[in-house]
C-alpha cells in the first residue's frame, strides 16, 4: 500500500489520508468544496460546490498518478436530495462521456456543512 499526499488539495481535516494506492487501485477519501488555500467552503449552490469538489478530487487523483478518466466508481453524498439534478449536471459536465459507476445518497450533515461530498475508486494507468 502507498499513502497519497496531494500537496495542492485541501488539507485533511481528520485522521485520514487523501488516498491510498493498493495494487492498481486508488481509493480516494471524500472531498468537500474546501478552497485548498483558505480551507473555507466555497460556493453558495450545489452546482458551484460540486464543481469544486470534483476539482479537488482530480487534484488527489493527479497526485496518485491518474485523472478523471481512470475513475471506476464514485459515491456522492448530498445534504438535500432535491439538489440531485443540479449536482448531476455539474457531475456530467466534469466526466463527459466517461461515466463511472455511482452511488448517490442523501445524508443529514456533511463536514463544515458542505452541500456535497464525493469519494471515488480509480485505476492506475
Amino acid at each position: 500500500m502507498t499513502k497519497v499526499f496531494a500537496e495542492h488539495a485541501p488539507k485533511v481535516i481528520g485522521p485520514y489520508s487523501h488516498a491510498f494506492i493498493s495494487g492498481k487501485l486508488i481509493f480516494c477519501s471524500g472531498q468537500t468544496p474546501l478552497n485548498p488555500t483558505t480551507m473555507v467552503i466555497e460556493g453558495a449552490t450545489v452546482t458551484e460546490q460540486t464543481t469544486l469538489v470534483l476539482q479537488n478530487l482530480e487534484t488527489v487523483l493527479k497526485a496518485a498518478g491518474a485523472n478523471r478518466n481512470h475513475v471506476l466508481k464514485t459515491s456522492v453524498f448530498l445534504k438535500n436530495f432535491a439538489d440531485f439534478e443540479k449536482m448531476n449536471k455539474a457531475y456530467e459536465q466534469f466526466f463527459g462521456e466517461h461515466k463511472p459507476a455511482r452511488t448517490t445518497v442523501e445524508v443529514s450533515r456533511l463536514p463544515k456543512d458542505a452541500l456535497v461530498e464525493i469519494e471515488c475508486v480509480a485505476e492506475l494507468a
